[in-house]
């Protein structure tokens, strides 16, 4: 299930680079909500942002959280291989096999 709020924040999110969000997780961890003037200083410390984008960049990062530990987004569905050449669902189902067969 798509939310609005998950859309929103793919297509604002590309203006941030990864380099911009390391900084940004950074400056959360330096000024936690009781910091005066919060959003000044993670905007300073992020550089190129305003106050209002790095709020707002973090309040749809809240958001995309929610919706996670909510179950509202899907797992993805891995295709790559695992390591023996079996997809990732193969690998687990095989691992179940093998510790059903081996009790």
């Amino acid at each position: 299930m798509a939310s609005s709020s998950l859309t929103s924040s793919r297509s604002y999110s590309t203006s941030w680079t990864p380099k911009r969000n390391k900084q940004f997780e950074r400056a959360l961890a330096l000024y936690d909500k009781d910091t005066p003037d919060r959003w000044h200083n993670v905007a300073r410390a992020v550089g190129g942002k305003s106050p209002e984008e790095v709020k707002r960049h973090y309040e749809i990062l809240v958001e995309d959280l929610e919706h996670i530990e909510n179950g509202q987004v899907p797992l993805p569905n891995y295709k790559s291989l695992g390591s023996n050449g079996r997809g990732f669902g193969e690998e687990q189902r095989h691992a179940r096999e093998v510790k059903i067969s081996n009790n």
